[in-house]
């Protein structure tokens, strides 16, 4: 799970400053103000430690990606290449780690990050850091940046706290690109005595950004007949495309929610009784129409009618929505989630009911194991907000104050910033922005005046037609 995260010189970004993430994090601001761009950064880096060519420092996109951002130039602050790409994030590995040949228990992970431009438009790392804070709170700091002697062109190693590398002796050579952003180029390794522990940092890189999935703000369509081989997807897409195939995958998977501890239900059978509550149907299915075919359908019930009908005939809005609970439940466990705009295309009472699924998928327990999931997410939507806030206040433990933050993108002034919303135990935002969801009592007070206004017209018009 992500921890913090801080983000210099990205897109509309000149510098966030450090975000605290939570188990739900949100993100508030107009249109265009830059909210988007923090999970574009995140599946960018994901998808650079995932790239295949292990010498390539950054994977901005292509037609394949899941986000395509253009060149170096496209995504450093102004368009400005001389700008340097800094970002910091911190996160919990989830075991141990064999540190100097000694098993230590890694709490957290800090890791710093510079990345410049080669004068042709292609980023290159410019110095990597790392501290590590064990749970006897013990600290280890190294680093890795660009060499400056003449003889030595490449990358050094850097000593730290606790951190003393060995070198071979020998001549000095000229060292190889490092792997990605984060890693140690393979021939330095081969350069110093103790250094086998860094192939593991690598890999806890690998496994973070294997835990990020993203679901975008447009999904896709409803069809009247979906074709499931038996694959078991991870996710159910960007646009959602495989959510029927991960309830068809998931069907043996039982969950145990907050609000019932002692019943397990399937996978099915949650997503169906989410929907339920959030007013939207009375009734869910997904049906096989064709083994040899290996074809299903979508049937819905929806309220004031007990009618099974196909997905598509009904409203749009069960069909943006679905992919959203189901990938909530479906991704594995320790899985950070980052989606766009969920509560689109939903009425209020729908909205609303969806903070508190997602305060269930959070604390959900699957195979009696917590599912330990991250929210990250984009909206726009006042009643999702409030709602947490009256979880909040209604909570008597007063842990879900702890696993809920929000940040508004701050648009008056130039560069634009990002506010951390402080929420208290009684769920009251403290530093609430001025017409942060638009002009309420204004609308109000001008609704009412008008009003005054119409009345006195029509008493003055009916006084006229009486005389």
């Amino acid at each position: 799970m992500l921890k913090t995260l801080r983000i210099q010189n990205f897109k509309g970004w000149k510098d966030t400053g450090e975000i605290k993430l939570s188990p739900i994090t949100l993100f508030f601001g107009a249109n265009s103000s830059g909210k988007s761009s923090i999970g574009q950064f995140l599946m960018m880096l994901k998808q650079t430690a995932e790239s295949t060519d292990r010498k390539r420092t950054l994977h901005t996109g292509d037609e394949e990606s899941v986000v395509n951002l253009g060149s170096f130039k496209n995504i450093t602050y102004m368009h400005d290449s001389q700008n340097e790409l800094i970002f910091e994030y911190s996160w919990s590995p989830a075991e141990k780690l064999q540190l100097f040949q000694e098993e230590k228990n890694i709490k957290e992970i800090e890791f710093h990050c510079s990345l410049g431009s080669d004068g042709k438009d292609n980023p290159i790392l410019k110095k990597f850091s790392y501290q590590l804070f064990s749970e006897d709170n013990q600290k280890i700091s190294f680093a890795l940046q660009l060499s400056e002697a003449p003889k030595n062109y490449g990358y050094d190693l850097v000593d730290g706290e606790n951190c003393r590398f060995k070198r071979f002796k020998g001549r000095v050579w000229k060292t190889d690109a490092a792997l990605h952003f984060y890693g140690i180029p393979q021939d330095l390794l081969n350069y110093y005595q103790n250094v086998d522990f860094l192939t593991d940092i690598n890999l806890q890189q690998e496994r973070l950004f294997s835990s990020f999935f993203y679901l975008g703000p447009i999904r896709q369509a409803p069809s009247y007949l979906y074709s499931w081989s038996g694959y078991k997807p991870e996710e159910v897409g960007k646009a959602g495309k495989d959510t029927i195939a991960a309830l068809l995958a998931g069907s043996s998977r039982k969950y145990i929610l907050p609000d019932h501890p002692r019943t397990s239900k399937p996978l099915q059978l949650v997503i169906a009784e989410a929907l339920q509550r959030m007013g939207l149907i009375n009734k869910f299915e997904v049906n096989s129409i064709s083994e040899a075919h290996q074809q299903y359908e979508v049937k819905i019930a929806t309220n004031g009618t007990g009618e099974l009908v196909n997905l598509p005939d009904v409203g749009f809005g069960i069909s943006q929505i679905l992919p959203v609970i189901t990938e909530l439940f479906y991704v594995p466990q320790n899985s950070v989630i980052i989606i766009e705009q969920p509560e689109l295309h939903l009425h209020p009472k729908a909205q609303a009911e969806l903070a508190d699924i997602m305060i269930d998928a959070i604390n959900a327990k699957e195979n009696g194991q917590k599912r330990n999931i991250q929210l990250l997410i984009e909206t726009h939507s006042e009643h999702f907000l409030r709602r947490l806030m009256r979880r909040i206040a209604e909570d008597a433990s007063d842990e879900l104050n702890d696993k809920i933050s929000a940040y508004f993108v701050n648009t008056t002034k130039h560069p634009v910033s990002l506010k951390n919303l402080n929420i208290d135990l009684f769920g009251n935002i403290q530093n609430w922005p001025k017409d942060f969801f638009g002009d309420e009592m204004g609308d109000i007070s001008s609704q009412m005046a008008a009003a005054i206004k119409k009345r006195k017209l029509q008493i003055k018009t009916s006084q006229k037609g009486d005389k």
